[in-house]
């Protein structure tokens, strides 16, 4: 099947909220995320990437549908966790371009969509003049009771990509797991790359 890739910015992002707000509840619904999403929640935190003139979401389309996305907004933008993971170290934050999420229905994978929402947004950071590109990824146990025992971490994919972790870099950020009644604090490793 072939996919068609669109970047959006700003008010062009407004049709794509809903889409993306059931594509990330959906998709990190699953391991390594275990996200119990909330619809308006989502739709609220979505608007942060219509309101940024320099963030960018490339939509994933099937014909008319939205089956997969990536964000990203400069990193200064980004919730004041994420920057804080940087405060001791030698990255200037202003300098850096936040890769957020990145979700794709699983009848799409493999087909190279991840390349492409890397290459957009690399693109789009380039374009405002970034110099560095950046993304986390959740760190949970390997012993963890909801591990699938055929996980395999997309660690060789970032590294193909020219992405290294930040070693001593990481954010604390809280969630509702599924099955759980609140919210927990997560370790998410930073990986970057030079463009």
């Amino acid at each position: 099947m072939s996919l068609r890739f669109l970047s959006l910015s700003g008010a062009d992002i407004d049709p794509v909220i809903d889409g993306l707000a059931a594509l990330r509840i959906s998709v990190f619904r699953d391991w390594p995320y275990l996200y119990d999403g909330d619809l308006d929640y989502e739709r609220s935190y979505l608007r942060v990437y219509r309101d940024n003139p320099r963030a960018v979401v490339v939509g994933a389309f099937d014909g008319e549908t939205l089956v997969g996305a990536a964000t990203g907004l400069p990193m200064a933008d980004a919730d004041a966790e994420f920057a804080q993971a940087f405060a001791h170290s030698p990255h200037d934050v202003s300098q850096i371009f936040y890769c957020a999420e990145s979700v794709l229905l699983p009848d799409y994978r493999g087909q190279g969509a991840g390349h492409r929402f890397f290459e957009l947004r690399e693109a789009h950071a380039c374009a405002h003049g970034f110099g560095l590109v950046a993304f986390c990824s959740v760190m949970r146990p390997d012993d963890h009771p909801a591990r699938p025992a055929a996980y395999t971490p997309l660690d060789a994919f970032w590294r193909k990509r020219g992405y290294g972790p930040l070693q001593g870099i990481t954010a604390q950020f809280s969630w509702r797991d599924v099955g759980q009644d609140g919210d927990s604090p997560k370790t998410l490793q930073f990986w970057m790359k030079h463009l």
